[in-house]
């Protein structure tokens, strides 16, 4: 049996506060790792012990395989979790901690070795006859390869990283025009994410479920499924909810792709906790996508409909110890529904944000409810990391209790500082479509509509109660010395006057004058500093009083200049001064949260400024190229 008394956790965010809460309730010191970015991180606040690593971006920073392993030898831990992302299902980084003779909280080197990569996995799951989607996985990586297999497969085709996860390194081409960039922009991504640009091509199956079984397998030769979730509701193949079990599935189904399962990871002597991947189709047929030898993002739906604590189960493995049950007494109890709080704007295509996070509320957990959370009000969130904050888990007695649940909790949460996917996460709770279950990775795209409504114009009421908010929790307002005496009072009393006070509010691009009457201010407000945070539906809307100097000046920096979306380094730069350039030509590739996004000319016209370059770390509303519209 191993000895473990100091666990290192090898990541950052959620995961790593996590983890730490699982090592600490077993009576283990915790010890962080992060960047010089991240050195007031809460993972770094919630450790017992914590090690800078230096740098900002995950390749100058977690991603350092001997720092990692000198913060351990320094702290005196004899064992990594790496989470999930970063060195996770890196083979080296395992080979380099039992060089190093620590323990990794991870499969063995060569079973990551086997399914760590895409292309690798694809064949063995072949040689098994597993049924897989049509595809190329070989290790010619020329762009005309994949043209001439994209060619047999037939378009549209998924490009994907083969040593990848997340959605990173991947992408959807629809035509043969298009193959060459994208190919191009996954693997300068993938090498970003994951320090290998090798990519795999294969057929795009149009309304599959993503179904996936959670694998456990101990070193003593016992492995079993506990269950399977369904994360079928994606975008940009980014998973957003997950729910286990799957909807839908008969206990006939489950237990075929459980068993498939448990034949994989058996198949390359899989120790600790796994996660295998299917595309699962209207017929009940599953083809094999990938495994992930890792703990899942989603691990909690998995925990709360089984009862189980699987960190606990990964720490109890690694010092040797057996499965604690077998396969016939996994429980199977409720449903339970998990959705990410990222940080991105929905309404501008999912780009990530990054800035300042005032105010920020959690619900509160109790019975069915748990939050898994890296940050808290006051952090700042980066451009160089994932752009998920938390994770909400409901668990109900059925699917319907558990979506209820979420959504109350849904209903607490509050984010401000940036913009988020708290009110498209309650639309898709809310519609229709999802709470009967008819559910496939083209949810998102064809209930866009009422996922992503155009935002409607604010009513009389809404201004009404934005003034009376605005009112209540001014401080201005206030005499502290004398509160009985009139001045001090909140009402917009006047000596023979109205009661009514004149404002100016802005909210989003709008700008409205109101004459606030005298109304009880509504509960449902927040107010941090000069901005008020009023629900309105699902939506907490940012109001704040007009200040046209600043709405001036603002207005002029940017006067004829492509801004940045978010906060992120430029990738490329691919216009020069003078050059004529179409509309919707690239100009900038921007990298923010681990991701590309070009910037292209909203018309046809001439460069009349690059200002910035390449390697530039740059902010939010930054002017990147002044652009001279054709006459």
């Amino acid at each position: 049996m191993e000895t473990i008394t100091t666990l290192l956790i090898a990541n950052r965010g959620e995961i790593a506060c996590r983890v730490m809460r699982t090592a600490k309730a077993l009576g283990l010191t915790t010890v962080a790792v992060h960047s010089t970015i991240d050195r007031n991180a809460r993972h770094v606040r919630e450790a017992d012990i914590a090690i800078d690593l230096g740098g900002a971006k995950p390749g100058d920073s977690y991603l350092l395989m001997d720092k990692v392993i000198e913060a351990a030898r320094a702290s005196g831990a004899e064992a990594i979790h790496p989470g999930y992302g970063f060195l996770s299902e890196n083979a080296t980084f395992a080979r380099k901690l039992e060089a190093a003779g620590l323990i990794f909280l991870g499969p063995p080197a060569s079973a990551i070795d086997a399914m760590g990569s895409k292309s690798a996995a694809k064949a063995l799951m072949e040689a098994a006859g597993v049924p897989l989607v049509p595809g190329y996985h070989g290790d010619d990586q020329d762009v005309e390869t994949f043209r001439k297999a994209a060619e047999q497969i037939g378009y549209p085709v998924l490009l994907k990283a083969t040593a990848g996860g997340g959605g990173k390194g991947m992408k959807i081409v629809e035509r043969e025009a298009d193959l060459a960039d994208a190919l191009a922009s996954a693997q300068r991504e993938a090498r970003s994410a994951f320090g290998d640009g090798r990519m795999l091509v294969e057929k795009y199956v149009l309304q599959p479920r993503h179904v996936e079984i959670q694998v456990f397998a101990d070193g003593h030769g016992n492995c079993l499924y506990l269950n399977e979730r369904d994360c079928s509701i994606q975008r940009r193949h980014q998973k957003v909810v997950e729910e286990a079990p799957a909807p839908g599935l008969s206990p006939e189904l489950r237990r075929a792709m459980g068993e498939a399962a448990v034949r994989a990871a058996q198949a390359i002597g899989y120790v600790g906790a796994g996660t295998v991947e299917f595309l699962l189709d209207v017929r009940g047929d599953f083809f094999f996508m990938e495994m992930n030898t890792r703990l899942q993002v989603e691990h909690p739906v998995t925990e709360a409909i089984t009862g189980l604590d699987l960190v606990a189960w990964q720490i109890r493995v690694a010092r040797g110890e057996p499965l604690p049950i077998g396969q016939e007494q996994v429980p199977l109890l409720g449903h339970a529904i998990e959705v990410r709080l990222y940080a991105e704007d929905p309404e501008g295509g999912f780009l990530p944000a990054s800035g300042h996070l005032d105010p920020y509320r959690e619900p509160a957990a109790g019975s069915g409810r748990r939050v898994d959370s890296g940050v808290a009000q006051g952090d700042e969130v980066s451009p160089f990391y994932d752009p998920m904050l938390a994770k909400l888990i409901a668990w109900g007695e059925n699917r319907e209790e558990a979506r209820q649940r979420l959504l109350a909790m849904l209903a607490e949460t509050l984010v401000g500082g940036f913009k988020t996917n708290l009110a498209f996460l309650q639309r898709i709770l809310a519609h229709p479509a999802f709470a009967a279950a008819e559910l496939d990775t083209g949810f998102i795209e064809r209930h866009q509509a009422q996922l992503l409504p155009p935002a409607p114009a604010l009513p009389e009421a809404f201004w009404q109660q934005a003034g009376a908010a605005m009112l209540a929790t001014d401080a201005t307002r206030q005499r502290a010395d004398d509160p009985f005496s009139p001045w001090a009072a909140r009402n917009a009393w006047r000596s023979a006057l109205p009661a009514i006070t004149p404002m100016t509010l802005t909210c989003g691009e709008v700008t409205r004058c109101v004459h606030v009457e005298p109304v009880t201010a509504p509960k449902n407000a927040v107010r941090e500093g000069d901005t008020l945070y009023l629900r309105w539906g699902v939506e907490w809307l940012a109001v704040r009083r007009f200040d046209p100097l600043a709405a001036a000046a603002a207005s002029t920096a940017q006067q004829g200049g492509l801004t940045a979306p978010m906060n992120g380094s430029i990738v490329r730069v691919l216009v020069a001064p003078g050059q004529s350039v179409e509309a919707g030509a690239a100009l900038v590739v921007l990298e923010a949260m681990k991701m590309e996004h070009s910037i292209r000319a909203p018309q046809a016209g001439t460069i009349k400024a690059v200002c910035c370059a390449e390697g530039e770390l740059i902010a939010e509303g930054s002017v990147l190229v002044e652009l001279e519209a054709q006459p």
